[in-house]
């Protein structure tokens, strides 16, 4: 039985790319593809990595999602910290 690509693990020569790299190459797939610059094979080979590094790029934005701290005041005026919420 073949796996979804949604359970497909994001190989490491795109995990370890910054979330600009990963968005960059991105970009860059999806004009090629727009610009009709590659043949059938080419293209559904560039479509896939391009779906792996759309993954790679949501899993960066919620992690980053998760570290970012609402500032908020206490009833005393302090200021305190929370966590965001994530939906």
């Amino acid at each position: 039985m073949m796996a979804s690509k949604k359970n497909k693990e994001i190989p490491e020569e795109i995990s370890s790319l910054s979330f600009e790299k990963a968005l960059s190459q991105l970009e860059d797939i999806v004009r090629q593809l727009e610009g009709g610059e590659k043949d059938l094979e080419e293209s559904l080979d560039a479509y896939e990595r391009g779906a792996l590094l759309k993954a790679h790029c949501e899993d960066k934005l919620k992690k980053a999602q998760l570290r970012v701290e609402k500032i908020s005041l206490s009833s005393n005026g302090e200021p305190e910290l929370s966590p965001v919420e994530v939906d």
